[in-house]
C-alpha cells in the first residue's frame, strides 16, 4: 500500500502500442506477403510480433514513485534497474505532448537534475495531470528542509 504522500506514475498501455505500431505494421505486411508468397514469411511475421509484444511489456514496466524527498524509478523485465534522485537536485521541468498524446490525454515529462548519474529523467506516456506543480512544490520544500539555496 502506498503512503499518503507518495504518487505512483506508469506509462499508459495505449502509449506503448503507439510506440510499437511501426513494428506491428511491418509484422502485418510480412503476414500478408507470407500468405501470398511463402509460409516462411509468416514465421518471420510471428517473430516480429513477438519482438513487438516484448517491447510493449518493456515500455509498460517503467514505474515512477514520487515521494516528498525523492523520485524512485525502475524499469526492466529480465534485468531490472532501480534509481532514485533527491528532490532538491531537480532544476527544470518540461512537458511535451505530441498530437497523438493530446488525443489520448498523455504527456512526456522531462526533469533536468544536477545528479551525476541521472542528468535527465524522462517519464514518457504518463497520464495528463498537474504532476509538475506537485513536483515543484516538493522540490521547494526539500530545498528549504536541506538548506539548499541557488546562487546565480
Amino acid at each position: 500500500m502506498l503512503p499518503v504522500n507518495e504518487i505512483k506514475l506508469r506509462p499508459a498501455l495505449i502509449w506503448a502500442f503507439i510506440k510499437v505500431s511501426p513494428i506491428l505494421i511491418l509484422a502485418i505486411a510480412f503476414m500478408i506477403l507470407g500468405w501470398c508468397l511463402s509460409p516462411i514469411l509468416i514465421l518471420i511475421s510471428l517473430g516480429i510480433t513477438g519482438a513487438a509484444l516484448y517491447r510493449v511489456i518493456h515500455l509498460c514496466s517503467y514505474s515512477y514513485h514520487i515521494t516528498p524527498e525523492l523520485i524512485r524509478f525502475k524499469h526492466g523485465i529480465l534485468n531490472k534497474r532501480f534509481d532514485q534522485v533527491e528532490m532538491f537536485r531537480i532544476k527544470d521541468y518540461v512537458i511535451t505532448q505530441s498530437f497523438l498524446q493530446q488525443l489520448f490525454r498523455l504527456m512526456d515529462v522531462t526533469l533536468k537534475t544536477t545528479d551525476p548519474e541521472n542528468h535527465i529523467i524522462k517519464m514518457n506516456g504518463v497520464p495528463e495531470s498537474d504532476i509538475i506543480d506537485t513536483i515543484r512544490e516538493r522540490v521547494q520544500q526539500a530545498r528549504k528542509i536541506n538548506h539548499i539555496y541557488e546562487i546565480s
